[in-house]
């Protein structure tokens, strides 16, 4: 298992509900800061976690647990918009050419992979082509993402656009469903914006950099500043808490059924795309996902509102925040 920040997630939910299908877990990553507590002595799931401080780069050292696993689930990725605007040969290579070796382990030892892709590898709409004045931009034959029929529409090929993240991810798609000819079980997940309790990045807590519209409308919520709305707010997204999104992948990976109160007021700010996020990055319209599939197969619904899930999140960013600045000024003021 590669990745600690939607790991963390299922340590609970995976001893509670299907402990008796798994033994050992041999979990990869640079840094261990966020699962400290699950490594712990005294974690009820300790002994069955191994963790090794290893970069994917290093795939030769996946060999051995990969074939010694029943399943692998990679969830590496390189995912933010200023990576894959500013670095986006370190986005290729993270997101594609870093985990082929994975693939192929896996195929090998004939092992079942868990893929953690994206839904930017749906690109943009049909929808957004349409004049927009035509009623059809607003029909749903025509923005629903669904994973087995939708294109994947794509912009041109510039230095610092957005597009390298979603095609290094298509790329891998399209390598595992080739590796299923030579035997490899298989599922692939398109997360459409997981939210909640330790997900998401923190300015001025984990960085001073904004990442996206939700660590956005955060950092301009504590601050006491207008909320950013980028391009007006046109675009349209799909939020999932943590835990309704935790319980569909275990489904997947006990199963295997799966291929393929009053608000206070705030202000608001129009600032574009270009402004956000930088010169040639180009937003989405729309990032709908189609349920059928996930539904017929596993039986499965999110059960938490927007209105929830982004109360539970705000609130912990909120709390996180207040912990930091005053372990920063104990830090700085010892003696007080």
């Amino acid at each position: 298992m590669f990745d600690w920040w939607r790991w963390l997630h299922w340590v609970t939910p995976l001893r509670e509900a299907y402990g008796r299908y798994f033994t050992q877990s041999h979990s990869f990553d640079t840094y261990s800061d966020r699962i400290n507590h699950l490594l712990d002595q005294s974690s009820p799931w300790r002994d069955r976690i191994e963790f090794h401080k290893i970069n994917i780069t290093n795939n030769s050292h996946f060999e051995t647990p990969i074939k010694a696993s029943d399943l692998t689930i990679n969830l590496d990725a390189i995912c933010s918009p200023y990576q894959f605007k500013w670095k986006p040969l370190d986005t290729i290579r993270g997101n594609f050419l870093d985990a082929i070796q994975v693939v192929k382990y896996c195929t090998e030892s004939k092992k079942r992979l868990i893929h953690f892709s994206t839904c930017e590898v749906y690109g943009k709409t049909v929808s957004s082509f349409l004049p927009e004045d035509r009623d059809l931009r607003q029909d749903p034959k025509f923005y629903l993402l669904k994973e087995d029929a939708s294109p994947c529409i794509f912009g041109p090929v510039n230095k610092k656009d957005r597009w390298s993240y979603a095609c290094a991810q298509q790329m891998m798609e399209r390598l595992i469903y080739e590796e299923a000819e030579h035997g490899l079980a298989f599922t692939i997940v398109r997360p459409f914006n997981w939210i909640g309790q330790r997900m998401d990045f923190i300015p001025g807590v984990d960085g001073d950099k904004v990442r996206g519209v939700l660590d956005g409308f955060s950092n301009d919520l504590m601050s006491g500043e207008p909320l950013k709305l980028v391009d007006g707010g046109k675009s349209q997204r799909t939020f999932c808490y943590i835990k309704d999104a935790i319980e569909a992948v275990l489904l997947m990976i006990v199963y295997a059924k799966v291929a393929g109160k009053s608000a206070p007021s705030s202000s608001t700010k129009d600032v574009s795309s270009k402004v956000f996020y930088g010169e040639g990055y180009v937003d989405n319209d729309k990032r709908i996902p189609d349920m059928t599939i996930i539904s017929k197969q596993l039986g499965w619904k999110p059960k938490t509102s927007l209105q929830d899930l982004l109360e539970i999140t705000l609130s912990y960013q909120h709390q996180k925040c207040i912990n930091s600045q005053k372990i920063k000024k104990k830090l700085s003021n010892p003696w007080c």
